[in-house]
């Protein structure tokens, strides 16, 4: 949902919108916030919507989202026909359902779900990585308190402990739920959640820890193996039984294909969820995601609605109700269509590439790479010198060129760290990879020719110190921070990622 305004644009005022071809269509206006009074040919309203939707940015030229852009035409064709599926009629679609448990039993597997032979896995599709956090969280609450009241103890203070490199949909869940979010502060070259702290920070009353395998931020992955490691000793200690969720949303659909001998998943005991964006590297168009629970006893009974007016006992646990079969199908059509083999050829294929950026943007001798090799396959990119100029324009005058690439401050403590940050998906090649380091060059160079913001903020300071008859001394790190809060500004609003 996205909090409506009446005029979007600053420059738009008129309250109608005028076709482009209007003596070939139509010659009367149409209202933008009014429902028309009389019908328009379809060819006009294609039009004007195409006409408007000409200024929205190019979907492949946004490195600023992890969401697939490119699918091949057998899949749009699949996806297309079936657009008027609602996927939550069971009974009136049920290879749609076969498909969806097909698509859950793939990825336990892959996730290595201990599941026997004759077992199947327990999972659901999601509309995006979000819901999926927000129905695994709530297994977890209504796991711990079910336990607490057997136990007679208080259950009215549940908290998630994370690091607070996480994702903006943790913050919904906890704000939603009245699950209170204990985060784990960043250090500056550390820029995910430390395990040792975050299980310092554990207490009787948390839910689970939420490790995240690939950073919004700079990709990295956060140590589950050593998490894992860490809990069990403590839950020994205490008789707890803290478990832990793994949001594996950009990095679910890597690390099997990249780094398989990586342990984060179901082969560490205290691992009971997993979820996944089928968006994101399951190269799938948005949104589809995916949650998988380590057995189904994590999945508490109680949750899980039965409904049979649509024809037959259907078990369901989302959070809506309707939604399409399309990204669901697309799901099924990618796992069988590419295999393990295909999947690891686009992956090693986007890491090939994430270096050929990694090394240019390194060549121009102006930026220090914060991201880590292993990881989610992007490059997070600061200025070493950010005393003239910030990435914020560098991120501004790149999209003269097409290019939307995201500029942000770290989360607390390392806020005073600016960065940019480009996505490598599948539709990314090694020769964008070589136009963008070539446009970055040319904004740097551009930047160099133009007055320094920092000189603009320091002049400002001096005139308000003289109007006030006080001296202002700043260091050049206080005049960098208050540069920064003023461009943070510009894009305030903007969490990057996407589920």
């Amino acid at each position: 949902m996205v909090i409506s305004s009446t005029v979007s644009h600053p420059d738009e005022q008129n309250e109608s919108i005028a076709c482009t071809f209007a003596s070939r269509y139509v010659r009367e206006q149409v209202p933008k916030f009014k429902m028309p009074e009389n019908s328009i040919p379809k060819d006009a309203a294609y039009q004007i919507i195409n006409d408007e939707l000409m200024l929205d940015g190019k979907p492949r030229l946004n490195l600023a989202s992890f969401v697939t852009t490119w699918m091949e035409p057998e899949c749009d064709k699949l996806i297309m026909d079936s657009l008027n599926k609602n996927y939550v009629d069971m009974d009136e679609y049920p290879v749609t359902t076969e498909l969806q448990n097909r698509c859950v039993n793939i990825i336990a597997h892959l996730f290595n779900a201990p599941i026997g032979s004759e077992e199947t896995a327990v999972g659901v599709g999601t509309v995006g990585s979000s819901e999926a956090i927000m129905l695994a969280g709530l297994a977890f609450k209504r796991k711990w308190q079910t336990k607490r009241k057997a136990e007679g103890k208080p259950y009215d203070k549940p908290n998630i402990v994370t690091g607070a490199n996480v994702q903006v949909c943790w913050e919904k869940f906890a704000r939603y739920f009245e699950v209170e979010l204990k985060e784990v502060k960043l250090t500056e070259d550390y820029y995910v959640m430390d395990p040792l702290k975050a299980v310092e920070m554990v207490d009787e009353n948390t839910i689970c820890v939420a490790a995240i395998l690939g950073s919004t931020l700079t990709g990295e992955f956060e140590d589950v193996k050593l998490l894992n490691e860490l809990l069990t000793k403590k839950n020994k200690e205490t008789g707890w039984d803290t478990p832990i969720h793994v949001d594996a949303a950009s990095g679910g659909f890597v690390a099997p294909f990249l780094y398989p001998d990586l342990l984060w998943d179901f082969r560490l005991p205290l691992v009971k969820s997993i979820n996944v964006s089928g968006h994101k590297y399951g190269l799938v168009y948005p949104g589809i995601g995916w949650v998988v629970w380590r057995h189904k006893a994590d999945l508490p009974d109680d949750l899980v609605f039965h409904i049979n007016y649509l024809g037959s006992d259907q078990p369901t646990f989302t959070l809506n109700f309707s939604k399409g079969s399309s990204q669901i199908i697309a799901q099924y059509y990618q796992f069988i269509r590419l295999g393990f083999e295909g999947y690891k050829n686009v992956m090693e294929n986007c890491l090939a590439n994430t270096r050929t950026l990694k090394e240019g943007i390194e060549k121009t001798g102006r930026f220090k790479i914060v991201s880590k090799d292993i990881g989610v396959p992007l490059v997070a990119f600061s200025l070493k010198d950010s005393s003239k100029h910030t990435v914020f324009e560098i991120a501004d005058h790149l999209r003269k060129y097409g290019w939307i690439v995201p500029a942000y401050t770290m989360p607390a403590d390392a806020k005073h760290i600016a960065v940019l940050r480009v996505v490598i998906r599948e539709d990314f090649s090694c020769s964008l990879a070589e136009r963008l380091v070539s446009d970055i060059e040319k904004v740097v160079n551009l930047l160099d020719t133009l007055p320094s913001s920092i000189n603009s903020k320091d002049a400002h300071v001096a005139v308000i110190a003289s109007e006030t008859s006080e001296e202002v001394k700043k260091d050049i790190t206080e005049t960098q921070a208050e540069i920064l809060r003023y461009w943070k500004k510009l894009v305030d609003g903007k969490r990057v990622g996407a589920c």
